[in-house]
C-alpha cells in the first residue's frame, strides 16, 4: 500500500518519476530487445545441444542433459537476485528515487558475488548431490562430471549477471539488457562451437565456452553500469546495509527462490522421470525441453516489460497505468503464443533434425513434439503474472501459488505417467503451467486494490 512517506520521497526533478503513459511502443521497448535478448539462451541451448549431438552418441547428449539440469536447480534457484533487482528498481524509479536505485544494485551484487563463490567452494558436494538425484547411468554421469568441474567455475560471474541485468531492466533499458545477453551468450556459443566441435573438446569445450561468455558478460556490464552512475546520488555503507532495506530484499529473494525452487523442481522432474523411461528418451525429452525454452524466453520478454512497468506504476502510486499494463500485455502475450504454437506444430520437426543426427532420438522427439509445441500457450499467462508479481513486490503470493499448482502437478504426475508413460510425463507438464497462471490470475484484484488504496 502506497504510503504518505513514500509519496514525498518521490524526486519532482526525474523525469521518471510520477504518472506515466502505457503505450505499445513503450511496452515493446522493453520487450522487443529483451525478447530477442533472451532467446540467445534457449539458441544457446540449442548450439550446445547441437554440437554434443553431433557426435552421435545418445550417451552424450543425455550426460549435457543431465549436468544441464543440475546447472538449472544451482544458478537459476538463485534468478532471485535478477528478479528481486529488477522490481525494487523499477519501483525506486517510479518514485524518482535516484539513490535507492544504486543502493539496491550494490546490495544485489555483493549477494551475487559471495554467494557465487560459495556454490564453488561447495561444487563437490553439489557434484554429488546432483547426481544422486537424477540417477544417470554409469557412461552418462562420467559426462556429467566432466562439463560440471569445468562450468561450475563461472558462479560468481553467473550470478553478478543476474545483479546487472536486473537493474539494467528495472531502469527499463531493454536494449542494453540486449546488448548485455547478447554478449554473455554469443561469446558462449562461438567459443562452444569452436572449443566443442572445431577443436573436438566435446562437452569440455561447451563448458569452458560457458564460462568465458559468463566472464566477459560480467566485467563489461558492471563497467557500462557503474560508469553511469552519478556521484551525487551514490548510497553510502549505512544505506546499502541499512536493516529494513535488506530485510525487504531478503524478503523477495526468499520467496522468489522457494518459487523458482519450486519451478524447477517440475522440470527436473520431467527429466528425472525421462531418465526411467531410457536414454534414447531422455535425449528425446532434452531435446524438446530445449524447444520449449525457446517459446518460454520468447515470452519472457513481455512479462519483462510487465515487470518493470508494473513496478513504475507501483512507485509511482498510479493505478490506472497498472490496469493499462496487464491488459495489454496479457493480449499480446497470449495472441504470440498462439503463434508460436502453430509454428512449432508446422516446423518444430526441423528444428528437432538441426539438433541431433541419431536416428532414435528423432523419431520420438517426433512424436512427443505436439506437447511441447502447446506449452507457448499453456504457460504464456504463467510467464506474464510471474513480471506483473515480481514487479509489484507480491512475492508472498507469487510463492504460494506456485506451491499450489505444484501439489497439482505431483498429482497428475503420479495419475498421468503410470496410466501414459511420456505422454503422461508432458500432459502433467502442461496442466502445471496452466495452473501456474490462473491461480495467479486470480490473486490480483485484491492484491491490487490493497496496494493501491487512497492515502489517507
Amino acid at each position: 500500500m502506497m504510503t504518505a512517506t513514500q509519496s514525498l520521497e518521490r524526486d519532482s526533478d526525474s523525469p521518471e518519476a510520477g504518472p506515466f503513459i502505457v503505450t505499445n511502443r513503450l511496452i515493446f521497448s522493453i520487450a522487443l530487445p529483451m525478447t530477442l535478448g533472451f532467446l540467445t539462451t534457449p539458441l544457446l541451448g540449442l548450439v550446445d545441444t547441437a554440437v554434443v549431438g553431433r557426435l552421435g552418441r545418445a550417451e552424450l547428449l543425455a550426460g549435457l542433459a543431465v549436468g544441464a539440469v543440475i546447472f538449472d536447480l544451482i544458478f537459476t534457484t538463485f534468478n532471485f537476485l535478477r528478479a528481486a533487482t529488477t522490481g525494487l528498481v523499477a519501483q525506486a524509479l517510479g518514485r524518482g528515487d535516484r539513490r535507492e536505485q544504486q543502493a539496491v544494485f550494490w546490495r544485489s551484487l555483493v549477494i551475487a558475488l559471495v554467494t557465487g563463490a560459495a556454490i564453488v567452494l561447495i561444487s563437490p558436494f553439489l557434484l554429488s548431490a546432483g547426481l544422486w538425484l537424477m540417477g544417470p547411468g554409469p557412461d552418462v554421469a562420467e559426462v556429467t562430471r566432466t562439463y560440471f568441474q569445468y562450468r561450475i567455475l563461472s558462479g560468481p560471474a553467473a550470478l553478478a549477471n543476474y545483479a546487472i541485468l536486473g537493474f539494467v531492466l528495472g531502469r527499463g533499458e531493454g536494449t542494453l539488457g540486449l546488448m548485455l545477453q547478447t554478449l554473455i551468450n554469443g561469446t558462449n556459443i562461438v567459443l562452444s562451437v569452436l572449443l566443442g566441435l572445431v577443436l573436438g573438446w566435446g562437452v569440455a569445450g561447451v563448458a569452458i565456452g560457458t564460462v568465458a561468455g559468463e566472464v566477459i558478460g560480467a566485467l563489461a556490464g558492471f563497467a557500462i553500469v557503474y560508469g553511469r552512475f552519478d556521484s551525487k546520488d551514490a548510497p553510502g555503507w549505512a544505506m546499502i546495509l541499512a536493516g529494513d532495506r535488506l530485510k525487504k530484499l531478503f524478503g523477495l529473494n526468499r520467496d522468489i527462490m522457494i518459487r523458482s525452487f519450486a519451478l524447477l523442481a517440475a522440470f527436473t522432474l520431467v527429466t528425472r522421470i525421462g531418465t526411467s523411461f531410457g536414454p534414447v528418451t531422455l535425449a528425446a525429452n532434452a531435446v524438446l525441453m530445449t524447444i520449449f525454452l525457446v517459446a518460454g524466453y520468447y515470452l519472457d520478454g513481455l512479462a519483462t516489460a510487465a515487470e518493470q512497468l508494473t513496478g513504475r506504476s507501483i512507485g509511482a502510486a498510479y493505478r490506472p497505468a497498472f490496469d493499462r499494463v496487464l491488459r495489454m500485455t496479457a493480449l499480446w502475450s497470449l495472441g504470440l503464443a498462439a503463434l508460436t504454437t502453430l509454428a512449432l506444430l508446422a516446423f518444430g520437426n526441423a528444428v528437432v533434425n538441426m539438433m541431433t543426427t541419431a536416428p532414435d532420438v528423432r523419431a520420438l522427439a517426433y512424436e512427443y513434439m505436439p506437447w511441447a509445441a502447446v506449452t507457448a500457450l499453456t504457460g504464456a499467462l504463467a510467464f506474464l503474472m510471474d513480471g506483473v508479481f515480481i514487479g509489484a513486490g507480491w512475492s508472498r503470493d507469487m510463492r504460494n501459488m506456485m506451491l499450489a499448482a505444484f501439489i497439482g502437478y505431483v498429482a497428475a504426475l503420479a495419475v498421468l505417467v503410470p496410466a501414459f508413460g511420456n505422454h503422461g510425463l508432458w500432459a502433467a507438464l502442461n496442466l502445471f503451467l496452466l495452473m501456474r497462471g490462473v491461480f495467479l490470475l486470480i490473486r490480483i484484484p485484491r492484491r491490487a486494490a490493497q496496494t493501491f488504496m487512497p492515502v489517507q
